[in-house]
């Protein structure tokens, strides 16, 4: 598929880009590259292939959840450089 340079210029001002003359025509022969092998895929014949719903057969196995003991308020201000009564200080990272 042939990418002209009117085609260049619409789509380049589309994205709110800008090519000198030499860059658009080199984007030109890109494009059409790019078309011409998109254009390759859809000759493959896919009928005997199922459709994907994902990319990965990969399965998360997820643990158990299990409820269990958890350092409680005090203990964790313990391990605290700084604290602020029953606050941990921290630097200031916003102004």
């Amino acid at each position: 598929m042939r990418i002209d340079k009117t085609t260049i210029k619409k789509i380049s001002h589309l994205a709110r880009l800008e090519f000198d003359e030499n860059s658009a025509e080199k984007m030109s022969r890109d494009m059409s590259q790019i078309l011409d092998w998109v254009e390759q895929l859809n000759e493959i014949n896919t009928d005997n292939i199922e459709p994907l719903t994902t990319m990965s057969s990969e399965v998360n196995d997820m643990r158990e959840d299990v409820s269990g003991t958890h350092l409680n308020h005090e203990a964790a201000l313990k391990n605290a450089p700084k604290r602020d009564a029953e606050y941990f200080r921290v630097p200031k990272v916003l102004e």
